[in-house]
């Protein structure tokens, strides 16, 4: 249980800072826009790649930085059009409320999870490299420190999605929206810098 433990504390350390992929399951909850489907597979993505970094894939990704470099501009790019389509949302003059817009596609809210995901990555160096080389560390015991670690995302993912409708009294006006997809816009647009300097420096 200590070692299971230490993988919950360790695993919810690293996705508690704010993030695309954060600000877009909150986005969704707020809507309530399939809420549970971008719950499941941001957990589901965290618990696969924590179970490879376990696995020892951790050393075979450090050996081959330039996977990373790519992944970091592609990255970069799909965060820019993101940034671009929340600060166009948050200027546009006729902006309506969640309630009052057709509810996105369930294909299409999978679609953005699993880009603002897999095309991070941040996800490979926090899920496979450091979990998994934190857990490798605990010997036969790791697979009870990547249970914990699997089990802290589900909890913050679910909290996050689904705990964002006790924000609905303070989302009933548009300028509250503007407001928080400009703050998208700015946390994925600052990503997007980071991980394109970082891929070419």
């Amino acid at each position: 249980m200590d070692v299971a433990l230490a993988g919950f504390l360790t695993g919810l350390s690293l996705i508690v800072a704010i993030g695309a992929q954060n600000a877009y399951v909150l986005r969704l909850g707020l809507a309530r826009n399939h809420v549970g489907v971008a719950v499941a597979i941001c957990a589901g993505a965290d618990a696969l790649l924590i179970a490879i970094g376990i696995g020892g894939l951790d050393a075979i990704v450090q050996a081959h930085g330039d996977v990373l470099t790519a992944i970091a501009l592609i990255g970069g790019a799909y965060l820019l059009w993101f940034s671009f389509r929340s600060f166009r949302s948050a200027l546009h003059p006729e902006v309506l409320l969640p309630s009052q817009q057709e509810p996105k596609a369930v294909a299409a809210v999978a679609l953005a999870v699993l880009g603002l995901t897999f095309l991070n990555p941040h996800v490979y160096l926090d899920t496979i490299l450091l979990v998994g080389t934190i857990g490798t560390s605990f010997g036969a015991d790791r697979w009870w420190f990547a249970l914990g670690a699997a089990i802290a995302s589900v909890v913050w993912f679910s909290g996050l999605g689904f705990g964002a409708r006790l924000l609905s009294p303070l989302m009933a006006r548009p300028v509250t929206w503007r407001v928080l997809d400009a703050a998208i816009g700015v946390v994925m647009l600052t990503i997007a810098i980071v991980l394109v300097r970082s891929a070419v420096l």
